[in-house]
């Protein structure tokens, strides 16, 4: 773990920071996440508590291997000395949408009469025209 006036004398040395080498290293060796639509950005990287959290969206939200790349992340930046602790988040897709109780989707269609059905079904099912 790097001391905050190791890091201050880094920063001013004019080497990258801790938020910036691991927003260089996402794009350098996690270009997946771009090939497929998805973001990602570190929301914090503090050199004193070792603590990196990062937030994956985009196409990554709802995306059924996400929790994959999250964990590709994890094992790789946890063998950097100066970090302690990652978290990765994934949004629900739902929750930007008021999630499966939310009696009107963001179109007005009300999913419990005659709306699209069950939460985040693809397949409308035989009734369907």
């Amino acid at each position: 773990m790097t001391t905050p006036d190791a890091a201050a004398d880094a920063e001013a040395d004019g080497e990258p920071s801790l938020k910036e080498r691991v927003e260089s290293w996402l794009t350098r060796e996690m270009p997946i996440i771009q090939m497929h639509g998805g973001t990602s950005a570190v929301r914090e990287a503090d050199p004193e508590t070792g603590e990196v959290i990062i937030e994956l969206g985009g196409g990554c939200e709802g995306c059924s291997v996400s929790g994959i790349t999250s964990s590709n992340i994890e094992a790789e930046l946890l063998t950097w000395p100066e970090i302690d602790e990652i978290t990765v988040r994934v949004p629900d897709p739902r929750e930007s949408l008021g999630g499966p109780d939310q009696a009107e989707s963001i179109m007005g269609v009300d999913r419990t009469e005659g709306g699209r059905g069950d939460w985040g079904s693809s397949n409308p099912g035989k009734d369907h025209l």
